[in-house]
């Protein structure tokens, strides 16, 4: 869909806070679905979790993210998705070596995919955050190999300011429509 937009990239570098941002703006915002599938874990069985079992883990956030995709088609304009369904297909395909990007691969967003790049600076750990940076440097570099071989236009953020990313973004995606 062509006002669906993806913001990716490197674990730590400012996705969450950018959607909050975007949010705050007035735009429709889809929270990540790896954030939601460790709180539904913790409170559950946990075996899904991505410190546990990251190919269950992938399968659920693939799962999630095409519910996410079919319950925004009802919202109208555009929407930004804080990581989705070629994150999660990505992160199975690193687990487990089957090649299941290609099956995910009409379950199109907008062309222009916008990049996070690893910032030491502002990456944290918490208690759902458990990687170094060192992993979250390689896995951003699988998002950016996943996305090209799909055909995305990756534009990778500056590390600016919240507020600076956000203009860019709403920027670039102006003029989307359904």
């Amino acid at each position: 869909m062509d006002r669906f937009f993806i913001i990716s990239g490197c674990s730590g570098g400012g996705k969450s806070t950018l959607l909050a941002e975007l949010k705050r703006r007035g735009y429709e915002t889809i929270e990540e679905p790896g954030r939601r599938i460790i709180a539904e874990e913790r409170a559950g069985s946990g075996l899904a979790l991505p410190w546990v079992d990251l190919a269950a883990f992938a399968r659920r956030a693939i799962d999630m993210s095409l519910r996410d995709r079919e319950q925004a088609k009802a919202v109208p304009g555009v929407v930004f998705f804080d990581r989705g369904l070629i994150d999660a297909a990505a992160a199975l395909q690193h687990a487990t070596g089957d090649p299941v990007l290609e099956r995910y691969a009409k379950e199109r967003y907008n062309a222009r995919v916008f990049m996070t790049p690893p910032w030491p600076e502002i990456h944290r750990n918490d208690a759902d955050r458990r990687h170094g940076f060192k992993q979250a440097t390689e896995e951003y570099e699988r998002l950016m190999t996943a996305f090209a071989s799909l055909g995305y236009v990756i534009e990778v953020l500056p590390k600016t300011g919240v507020a600076e990313r956000a203009d860019i973004v709403t920027a670039r995606s102006s003029g989307t429509t359904a």
